[in-house]
């Protein structure tokens, strides 16, 4: 008893100890030594009133923590307008207000990283990076959980889906299920890509950009921090550079970053749209006399199946820049395949500027581009084993079907496409009424001759 006593009174005495909460402090919820003499209170106390605020956060807080702490950080020195459009926090009841609006359940690592900023407002330049083309410009924002909650979307083809991003100028946006339906994994986050080859509008493909909110958002404030996406004109742009992805001729070194475009991507036709970026630059210790023009570029492209196309053509993108030493020029591109990845390498020719006879080529190093995974729609996951309709208004109309016999009577409804991996054929949709099991085992001759020749003609 006396024990028992003792251990009780320095477990008491351990509980109180301030430095072990310190500890837990720091951990859990990143408390730093000056917002605890702010706060004037004792770490145990911290702790105990943050965990009543956030204790359903703690496997997520100091991770997303961090993660918006660093991005601050860097945005502050070096594009800190954008940190202008972050939105202060939201509290528990808001979050608990709009899964009731929308009829699901918010995952907690994104309901914590709201706890801490509630995104962005609609501005230009967007958090989620930017991305532009002659003609094409994209910038995507982080919404705020009341926009968020306003996209929700209930229809076929994005039912349960939740947009976390926005752009203004293309409408493109990021979703997150937030149930497994439609071919989906719960808390799967990625970019819509309507089947242009269906005739059925809810036959949405999908680009995947994460498993789940805090991977997506911490590996992408990753790149952004350590310098993996570059800052252009205070945006974030959403380049990736192969650091082996660099060739020196010379003194002219030539490196290659490269991005994928969803919005001008499809996988029903196969069309994957890459932009990359070339940076020429020749050293500053080179001699004045190495100053060069550029005059023609050569291109070897080759697509997964090893198709290779040879493109030939003179300067870059409409221009015949001057490199001198010091001196640095970039130029933005762009390509599509018809397979999911492919690579590209080739030269520049250059004249000297002193000796204008002297011609000499600059390896431009190869470079892949691979799409992000995706998953088909499964809105086109027909069943094969539909062949085709019998269009003869004798009475009945008959469907043959590898496991069924299909009666139909004359109604008729609409036009529709069947599409499988195999075939499309047009038929004729009708009001549907099955036939009796013993008519399953004993079909008609002269039927299953028809539905024969159908099949025939769907193959061809």
């Amino acid at each position: 008893m006396q024990y028992c006593c003792y251990l009780s009174r320095r477990l008491n005495q351990l509980s109180s100890h301030d430095p072990l909460w310190k500890r837990h402090c720091k951990k859990y919820w990143l408390i730093s030594e000056e917002e605890k003499s702010q706060r004037n209170q004792s770490w145990k106390a911290i702790f105990i009133s943050t965990y009543s605020d956030l204790g359903r956060y703690i496997r997520y807080y100091a991770t997303l923590k961090k993660a918006w702490d660093d991005l601050e950080k860097y945005l502050g020195q070096r594009c800190p307008r954008m940190i202008g459009s972050l939105k202060e926090s939201v509290r528990e009841e808001d979050l608990d207000a709009v899964e009731a609006q929308i009829g699901c359940k918010l995952p907690d690592d994104y309901r914590c990283s709201f706890r801490i900023h509630n995104g962005q407002k609609l501005v230009v330049p967007g958090l989620m990076g930017s991305m532009a083309l002659s003609n094409h410009y994209r910038s995507e924002d982080l919404l705020d959980i009341d926009t968020a909650a306003g996209g929700f979307q209930q229809r076929l083809g994005l039912k349960q889906c939740l947009p976390l991003t926005f752009c203004i100028h293309t409408g493109l946006s990021q979703y997150m299920a937030l149930e497994s339906v439609e071919g989906r994994n719960k808390y799967e986050i990625f970019y819509q890509c309507p089947d242009q080859m269906a005739r059925n509008p809810s036959a949405i493909d999908m680009f995947i950009t994460g498993t789940s909110y805090l991977e997506w958002f911490t590996s992408y404030v990753n790149k952004v921090v350590t310098g993996g996406y570059p800052i252009i004109r205070d945006q974030i742009f959403r380049y990736v550079h192969d650091k082996e992805c660099v060739a020196t001729t010379g003194d002219i070194t030539v490196s290659v970053s490269t991005s994928f475009l969803p919005e001008l991507s499809s996988v029903h036709p196969p069309h994957y749209f890459f932009t990359y970026r070339i940076r020429i630059e020749m050293s500053k210790d080179a001699l004045p006399e190495k100053a060069c023009q550029l005059d023609s570029r050569y291109w070897r492209i080759t697509n997964a199946k090893g198709d290779v196309e040879e493109v030939q053509g003179p300067g870059v993108v409409g221009e015949f820049p001057i490199i001198s030493p010091g001196r640095v020029y970039e130029y933005t591109s762009c390509t599509t395949f018809s397979t999911t990845s492919g690579y590209m390498e080739g030269y520049y020719t250059f004249h000297c500027l002193y000796y204008k006879d002297k011609f000499f080529n600059v390896t431009i190093p190869r470079f892949h581009m691979v799409c992000p995974t995706f998953k088909v729609s499964t809105a086109r996951m027909v069943s094969r084993d539909v062949v085709v309709l019998m269009l003869d208004f004798s009475p009945p109309i008959l469907l043959f079907s590898k496991n069924a016999w299909i009666n139909f009577n004359r109604t008729v409804y609409c036009v529709e496409t069947l599409i499988s991996h195999h075939f499309s054929v047009f038929i004729l949709f009708l009001k549907i009424t099955f036939l009796s099991e013993p008519f399953l085992k004993k079909p008609a001759p002269h039927l299953s001759v028809l539905a024969t020749i159908a099949y025939l003609r769907s193959s061809t």
